[in-house]
């Protein structure tokens, strides 16, 4: 199985609430999101960004054989997954052949590509997205979704948000989010609330802005989550408004 699909389960059984606990100290140190960079693929020196984060996404144009092998081999245990634009099952094979632990697909990629189940597969999904398509994909064979908000976002905005809720709420899969060219700690403490599993950095990104990344991720507080919650939940304010019966958690918030 994909270590990345390893990795996304792990995290859901670690953020599931245990009925009648209290969290433990050591609970409470789990990951909350998984942070993957975004990876250009055009040479293979980007892997050492790649080290930073828990996973890699090859994300701006499908990359030569030889350079995924070369990026694996220094990556070690941190997979790497490629973006498949309207790819077929031949590239698809070669790539995973190469190290490729998993594949981001759009809708225009060969059906057959999801066949491969040696690597870890998922679905690359626009805002806009109509209802019906939606709940299709939990029928389709896959691990997970990513949204797209588009390229050259300066923020989340309230539509990405709405967006992330109708999907938390619709499919039983994990949703990562391609975030904007900035981001603050509060953004990513809303987004988990809202039951974002991961998030990715998109290209490019130095060691150093990855690095700072993951420090605001570790620091998320843990808490309730929005995934799956009841009918009238509200998508959490990057503010940090928290609910009355959440009063004892305030003190955790970001300004």
């Amino acid at each position: 199985m994909s270590k990345f699909t390893d990795r996304l389960v792990s995290l859901s059984r670690s953020s599931a609430p245990r009925i009648g606990f209290h969290i433990s100290s050591s609970e409470s140190k789990s990951p909350t999101m998984l942070l993957v960079a975004g990876l250009a693929g055009k040479q293979a020196a980007e892997a050492k960004v790649a080290a930073r984060a828990d996973a890699g996404l090859l994300m701006e144009q499908v990359p030569d054989v030889t350079i995924v092998k070369q990026m694996t081999d220094q990556t070690e245990d941190v997979p790497l997954g490629v973006f498949l634009k309207d790819g077929d099952a031949g590239k698809a094979g070669e790539l995973v052949a190469a190290g490729c632990d998993f594949l981001v697909l759009d809708t225009g990629t060969a059906a057959a590509v999801l066949d491969n189940e040696q690597a870890g597969r998922f679905l690359m999904l626009e805002p806009s997205l109509d209802l019906g398509m939606a709940r299709a994909v939990n029928s389709l064979e896959i691990d997970g979704v990513f949204v797209s908000i588009g390229d050259g976002q300066p923020f989340v905005a309230v539509e990405h948000l709405l967006a992330c809720r109708r999907f938390i709420d619709i499919l039983e899969k994990p949703v990562m989010l391609i975030l904007p060219s900035a981001v603050t700690k509060t953004d990513l403490a809303g987004l988990w609330q809202l039951g974002i599993d991961g998030v990715v950095a998109p290209p490019p990104q130095s060691v150093k802005s990855l690095a700072e990344l993951k420090k605001m991720i570790d620091a998320i507080p843990v808490g309730p989550r929005g995934r799956k919650t009841r009918l009238g939940a509200k998508i959490p304010g990057f503010a940090g408004a928290v609910s009355p019966e959440e009063d004892e958690d305030e003190d955790d918030v970001y300004p």
